[in-house]
């Protein structure tokens, strides 16, 4: 009897020994386990993390990529715009204030040449003028000086010159007559009367003018003169 009793004393004991060991083996497996667990997760995260990383550098270069697509798009329209649009207007600008400018280099050359045609044509005929005035001061000068050395015969041929014009003043009112009637009964009374009205030249000239013309023609070497 006390043998079976110490016997399942010592069963009982075992059992709760297994049992305590094994409580005690399940606690340190379990701690494992969470320890593991703990473990895992964490180097989960970590790997999650790291993913996470590269996914967001590859977010970055992709971005720096689309970037730079992007400003190679901007560079190509605006090179687009400028061969299409700017540099078509800036030409036609330039073209225009070309233009202008030509023109009014042209204006001013024109006007210029204008002004300095002026000025030539005034002066030469300024000059002209001079010239013309010089010469008919010499002119003068030469004409009174040859009166002064030789002025008897000067107002000789001066006055010689104008004798025919005086006796054509003298004759016109004849030739504005129908008839001329001489009182007398000489055939020649008509001529000797003519001759009679222009021998009387020489006193009307020298009692106007203070001319002796009969002097000045004795004078003359070989004329005659009739008193």
């Amino acid at each position: 009897m006390e043998t079976k009793y110490s016997a399942d004393t010592k069963i009982e004991d075992a059992h709760r020994l297994f049992s305590l060991e094994k409580a005690k083996y399940d606690g340190e497996v379990n701690t494992k386990k969470a320890e593991a667990q703990l473990a895992y997760e964490l180097q989960c995260a970590k790997l999650q993390q790291l993913i996470r990383n590269e996914e967001m550098e590859i977010e970055v270069v992709e971005r720096r990529k689309e970037i730079d697509i992007q400003e190679k798009e901007i560079l190509r329209k605006e090179k687009e715009l400028m061969s299409k649009v700017k540099l078509p207007a800036e030409a036609e600008a330039y073209r225009v204030e070309m233009i202008a400018g030509g023109e009014r280099t042209k204006t001013v050359a024109v006007a210029q040449a204008g002004a300095q045609r002026i000025k030539l044509i005034g002066a030469a005929q300024a000059y002209g003028i001079e010239a013309v005035g010089k010469a008919e001061a010499e002119r003068m000068r030469m004409k009174a000086a040859a009166y002064k050395q030789y002025e008897d015969a000067a107002i000789l041929a001066l006055t010689l010159e104008a004798l025919p014009k005086i006796a054509a003043e003298v004759a016109a009112p004849l030739a504005k007559t129908d008839s001329i009637v001489l009182i007398g009964n000489d055939s020649g009374g008509a001529t000797d009367a003519l001759v009679s009205l222009v021998s009387q030249l020489p006193p009307t000239i020298q009692a106007l003018t203070g001319i002796n013309v009969t002097g000045l023609l004795g004078k003359i070497p070989g004329a005659v003169t009739q008193s």
